[in-house]
Order: C-alpha cells, then sequence, then structure tokens
C-alpha cells in the first residue's frame, strides 16, 4: 500500500548553472513535496514559492512522448476522439509517486498511465501558481 502522504527529504542545495548573469539561479529545486493523491501535490520550492497542482492537471499535462502527441492532435482537430482510459472506476486519483534521480518525479495514475516524468523545471514551467510573467496580459494557464 503506497502512503497518501509523499514527502521525501531534499537538501536545499543552491544550484547555480552557467547564465548570461553571473549568480543568477537558472533552476529551482523542491525542498519537499507532498502528494495527496486524490486531491493535488504540492511542492515548497527553494525560493519560497509553494505550488499545488491538482492530479487532474499533471495527468493532463503529462510530458510522455503520448500525451505530448495527444495535445498536439487535439490542438489540431478539436474535434478528435479521446482515447478511452484504462476502464477505472471513480476519479482520477495518483497511485504512486516516486523520484527520479535528483531532478524528477514519476507519478502512477489510476488511469494506467505512468510513463510521465516530470523534472522541477517542467514542474515550475505548468505551475499553476506561478504569477504572470512580467509584460503578460490575461490570465495565466496551461
Amino acid at each position: 500500500r503506497v502512503p497518501s502522504h509523499f514527502e521525501p527529504h531534499l537538501a536545499p542545495r543552491p544550484e547555480v548553472l552557467p547564465s548570461p548573469t553571473p549568480g543568477v539561479r537558472m533552476s529551482h529545486r523542491p525542498l519537499s513535496l507532498d502528494l495527496d493523491r486524490e486531491k493535488h501535490l504540492v511542492v515548497a520550492w527553494d525560493d519560497g514559492r509553494v505550488s499545488t497542482y491538482p492530479i487532474a492537471l499533471l495527468r493532463r499535462l503529462s510530458p510522455s512522448a503520448d500525451a505530448r502527441e495527444l495535445r498536439r492532435e487535439l490542438a489540431a482537430n478539436p474535434l478528435a476522439v479521446l482515447p478511452s482510459g484504462a476502464g477505472t472506476a471513480g476519479p482520477l486519483r495518483a497511485e504512486s509517486a516516486e523520484l527520479v534521480g535528483n531532478y524528477a518525479l514519476r507519478i502512477s495514475f489510476s488511469d494506467g498511465h505512468s510513463t510521465g516524468i516530470y523534472s522541477w523545471s517542467y514542474l515550475r514551467e505548468i505551475d499553476p501558481d506561478a504569477p504572470p510573467a512580467p509584460g503578460a496580459s490575461g490570465t495565466r494557464g496551461p
């Protein structure tokens, strides 16, 4: 049985990558991950931001090759037929999550999908709680 509370210990190790501006951090690392399998993944980042990712959003924006291809097809043809899920009863859940090295998280969903590897940079990119980029107008959303 997988615990509903998932919180691996990640040491807050500053990682400054090569940048055009010396000393500017190019990627952020999570300090803690908290998975509520029914609702969301909460990530506390090393810069103080706390991001909450609903399970359905994580599944819809899976970085796996098949999910990216499906999103491309839907963008090209909004009337495309969606593939059926694995036939599971009940709402979508995160069944488990595991760290992939020190750079990502793999989540297995109740519909059978488990091939998406969510890198820390990808999670920051799809963060529904992120403030709008400077100069951006309208609302932010994937």
